[in-house]
């Protein structure tokens, strides 16, 4: 599994959990039994530590959110940008640029064009903070 797909699979995870009240530990169980996409203990590993600093990291988002409010992104853009938050954030191996790349290679994926530009301006915002 390359680390975009892991991204990815924990962009998935951390998806899911905005919908339901369900456990880390019953949505990933879920998601391995449903076998939808692949995941690995990384994936399941960056899902943890999101759905963990979920608070702190929507403060982070909403702070750089020129008039907006976290209530008003897309579901599937805020999974992403807490995924991207999170990694800025917390994981010190891998630079903000990194973070913000895939991000936005996963919003191309998942959004609207506008959305895109959207996440990439918060996290660029986020990183020069």
């Amino acid at each position: 599994m390359t680390r975009h797909q892991m991204r990815e699979a924990a962009f998935m995870l951390t998806f899911e959990r905005i919908f339901t009240t369900d456990s880390v530990e019953e949505i990933v169980d879920t998601a391995k039994e449903c076998d939808s996409f692949e995941i690995n203990e990384q994936a399941i590993a960056l899902f943890r530590g999101v759905d963990e600093h979920r608070e702190e990291l929507d403060g982070i988002i909403a702070k750089h959110l020129k008039n907006w409010s976290i209530g008003r992104i897309s579901k599937v853009s805020l999974a992403v940008l807490r995924i991207a938050v999170y990694e800025m954030k917390y994981c010190d191996d891998i630079s903000d640029e990194i973070a913000i790349s895939e991000a936005v290679k996963i919003a191309q994926t998942y959004t609207l064009k506008d959305d895109v530009t959207f996440v990439n301006g918060v996290l660029a915002s986020v990183s020069r903070a």
